[in-house]
């Protein structure tokens, strides 16, 4: 092989997207990834520089752009550097937390809530 491809399962290790080889092969051999919007049947295709990758990360769709190929399992910032991330930048609604849920048949209410439900029902102390 020469120094400009490498094998896919390989570089998806040495980029930290999966914590063992084994992984990677194994979501290659699955048809899992797909390799410039074809889906690749072996974790032996070679990738270079330039190639898209799609591929599923726990509850995510990865799109990535192969910048560099690698030659050993560096750090993370020298994995970083392998490639430009190309998804879409994630909404405010999908990084945020969900509130509390209002009392409004479902949750529990709060004090507010129940001393409102006591006037509306003529239960109010006096």
């Amino acid at each position: 092989m020469s120094a400009d491809k490498l094998r896919i399962d390989k570089w998806l290790w040495y980029a930290r997207f999966f914590k063992t080889r084994t992984l990677a092969a194994a979501r290659a051999n699955g048809g899992h990834v797909r390799l410039n919007s074809d889906k690749i049947a072996k974790a032996s295709a070679t990738v270079q520089i330039g190639d898209v990758l799609t591929f599923a990360q726990a509850k995510h769709i990865r799109v990535i752009r192969i910048d560099a190929l690698a030659t050993r399992r560096g750090p993370a910032p020298e994995a970083q550097a392998l490639y430009t991330d190309l998804d879409p930048p994630k909404r405010k609604s999908e990084t945020d937390v969900p509130t509390a849920p209002r009392f409004e048949g479902k949750g529990r209410p709060t004090g507010r809530d129940r001393r409102m439900l006591d006037l509306k029902r003529g239960q109010h102390l006096e």
